[in-house]
């Protein structure tokens, strides 16, 4: 089987750490372009990889003959054009999140790509691709728990970039508990409330910071999510689901505990999504890569998912401005047949 030929566009930070990963950790796949706006970062990764060339338009890098399939790390402002080229051209892509900056976007590449009648667009909710949260997944689907009714979350960083607003709390943190929250429970959600405490006084000037996020989905479940994105400390992302028959709970960094005096008690702190999230990263590509040799082209979050969290993430931006809880406006899947 010849490796898939993978054009990656945008090599910033998530595009860089794939460009490595396909080279060096996944089978099946080589990287045989790059694209970046910045051209000469561009040039030189493509420099460091035999056979790779760097293309300066996405859209050419996306139509070249020597590309099978793309991954797609550029700014979620470019990914609708980007994306409607691929399902063009018929070339499966893996999409970091967002799939696209807006509700109605999102929505008109889900038709779009049901018009072809086949998928191409995996999204990039590198969480379901997770050793802990595939086995709470798991334990939920195989009724350990009974009937999960509560869903209790922790998203916390060590900082933010410069800019970092507060409707990106909501679109760029909150949306991996989204997702999180539709693939545990197999429901959509239908309303969401952020709530607003005071903010940290560490944290950037206008950022509020931390914020509660509730949710409640179709079948009456409750999802609460602390968002905490500058916190000064480390990476913690924690999931508790609390069932009829008991409990579960992921994310407790407990490779190594340790006891010192006097009253000393702990052990270490992820330090960033890398450490914690890495092995997944690397599973969700292999399998994706898999996928697209197999011919299914997507082994994960779709199109539809991606769309689904957008409109969540929409009604929560609403709410993080009225205090409200919001209701969740998605179209009926049925309504698109092959979303």
């Amino acid at each position: 089987m010849s490796d898939l030929r993978v054009a990656v566009l945008g090599v910033g930070l998530m595009g860089a750490d794939h460009v490595v990963r396909i080279r060096d950790r996944i089978s099946g796949a080589r990287v045989s372009v790059v694209n970046d706006y910045l051209t000469d970062k561009a040039e030189e990764i493509a420099d460091r990889i035999p056979g790779c060339r760097a293309i300066a338009d996405p859209l050419d890098a996306i139509a070249d003959t020597d590309v099978d399939a793309v991954v797609l790390a550029t700014p979620g402002a470019t990914h609708e054009k980007q994306l409607l080229a691929c399902l063009e051209h018929g070339k499966p892509v893996m999409c970091e999140k967002p799939l696209t900056t807006d509700v109605e976007t999102s929505l008109e590449v889900v038709r779009r790509e049901a018009e072809l009648g086949k998928r191409l667009i995996q999204v990039g909710f590198m969480r379901r691709f997770d050793d802990e949260y595939m086995a709470l997944k798991a334990l939920i689907d195989d009724g350990g728990l009974g009937r999960p009714l509560v869903l209790h979350c922790a998203h916390r960083n060590p900082a933010v970039p410069h800019g970092f607003d507060s409707a990106m709390v909501v679109r760029d943190s909150l949306v991996h508990e989204v997702d999180v929250t539709r693939y545990l429970f197999d429901e959509e959600i239908v309303a969401i409330q952020i709530i607003k405490p005071a903010p940290n006084p560490s944290g950037p000037e206008g950022l509020a910071d931390p914020q509660i996020a509730i949710l409640r989905t179709a079948s009456g479940r409750h999802v609460d999510v602390e968002l905490f994105v500058h916190t000064g400390v480390a990476y913690e992302v924690r999931t508790e689901v609390v069932g009829e028959k008991g409990s579960a709970m992921i994310g407790l960094d407990v490779g190594l505990v340790r006891r010192t005096g006097p009253g000393i008690w702990g052990g270490q702190i992820t330090p960033s999504f890398r450490e914690r999230f890495g092995r997944a990263y690397d599973t969700e590509i292999q399998r994706w890569v898999d996928a697209v040799h197999a011919g299914v082209n997507v082994d994960g979050p779709t199109a539809w998912d991606g769309y689904a969290a957008a409109a969540v993430c929409a009604a929560g931006v609403e709410s993080l401005q009225t205090g409200l809880p919001v209701d969740v406006n998605l179209v009926a899947r049925e309504s698109i047949p092959g979303a």
